[in-house]
């Protein structure tokens, strides 16, 4: 089996990157992200989950989840999907359009729509059907023109004695050619609730012969380093938290020693609950400016539908901000965004402030 192929796991390289989440992990936010990442530092870059079966009949860069800036690398597009023609073709089409640096197969969706399918987690209930899935998607990659890696993104299992039987199930993605898997620790009925059981990474990490991303429960920098200390992962995952708190990846940086964000050279990260409030503010700002050239202005998406995506947006990560739910009052009641510019601007005119954890129930 070829090694992975970039410097992603390399023992110098920039241990956080942004979870694939629907709705969410578009080039906006990746954009947004990538305003934060210390200068010099790379990592992997995800899409939202992408249907095997609509990618090879879509015209990719005319929807909000396929559209992909030029200057975007190291992208690694979330698939869902366990058909070998819908997988080898959806592959090829997007090697053709983006700049891939791998390819991620969801077998964590515990979604209704996707199990119907036998897409996402259902996979995790037939050991060799999901290595069949794997052994598809790495047969596309063998006659392009650059290496791809495949990687696996999984659920937890339900309890400790059934930890063998993942690693087992690890071996199999392995032997069919995944050359990473990331491990999100709560099992399909949790969903996002509870805890995630960061011992599962640990365990799967002491017996993985291939990396393993660790996801769930990083609402912090200091969440980032003490996964990493306690599980030995070699990467860390982040979705919801980095909807609100981007600037995790200056934190990280920070302390690792490495240089500010590019027209951040002379500042420090934000670390107390007012600088972080006033940094969401000019987030939120340039996120709304960003849906709006490249959503509305380029993809002429509907101004509401936008709305509804930025609202979306916040609904996520409001959570995080003292006054969240006034914050999301005057979101959702701006009824364009012009007005939402401005309502949002005037809200964090005052003195706002975020709070450092909060419990994830939805």
């Amino acid at each position: 089996m070829p090694e992975v192929s970039t410097s992603f796991f390399d023992k110098n390289a920039f241990p956080v990157c942004l979870a694939p989440m629907v709705g969410l992990s578009h080039a906006v936010l990746r954009l947004i992200v990538q305003d934060y990442m210390p200068q010099g530092s790379e990592t992997i870059w995800p899409t939202e989950m992408l249907n095997s079966r609509r990618i090879p009949n879509e015209i990719l860069g005319k929807t909000s989840e396929t559209f992909v800036l030029p200057t975007e690398i190291n992208l690694v597009p979330q698939l869902l999907g366990n058909q070998s023609q819908e997988i080898t073709e959806s592959i090829i089409k997007l090697n053709q359009y983006w700049s891939l640096s791998g390819i991620d197969i969801n077998m964590g969706c515990p979604v209704q729509k996707a199990l119907k399918h036998n897409y996402g987690v259902s996979l995790m209930g037939d050991m060799d059907y999901a290595a069949q899935v794997v052994k598809y998607a790495v047969e596309a990659t063998k006659n392009l023109e650059k290496d791809i890696p495949i990687s696996v993104k999984l659920r937890a299992v339900g309890s400790d004695k059934s930890l063998d039987e993942l690693c087992f199930f690890i071996d199999k993605l392995t032997e069919a050619g995944a050359r990473w898997v990331t491990l999100h620790p709560r099992t399909a009925e949790q969903k996002r609730r509870g805890q995630a059981d960061w011992n599962q990474i640990k365990y799967l990490k002491s017996r993985s012969r291939i990396p393993i991303i660790g996801n769930g429960d990083i609402q912090t920098a200091d969440d980032v380093f003490t996964m990493l200390d306690e599980t030995s992962a070699d990467k860390v995952m982040s979705g919801r938290a980095l909807t609100a708190r981007p600037w995790i990846m200056w934190q990280v940086g920070e302390r690792l020693g490495l240089k500010p964000p590019k027209g951040r050279e002379n500042e420090k990260a934000p670390i107390t609950p007012e600088e972080e409030g006033a940094e969401y503010g000019r987030m939120l700002l340039k996120f709304i400016d960003l849906a709006d050239k490249y959503f509305i202005k380029q993809l002429l998406q509907s101004e509401n539908l936008i709305l509804r995506k930025i609202q979306f947006f916040v609904k996520t990560n409001h959570v995080w901000m003292q006054f969240g739910n006034e914050l999301t009052s005057v979101v959702n009641r701006s009824k364009t965004i012009d007005d939402l510019k401005e309502n949002v601007a005037r809200f964090f005119q005052a003195e706002q402030a975020m709070f450092q954890r909060t419990e994830l129930r939805q």
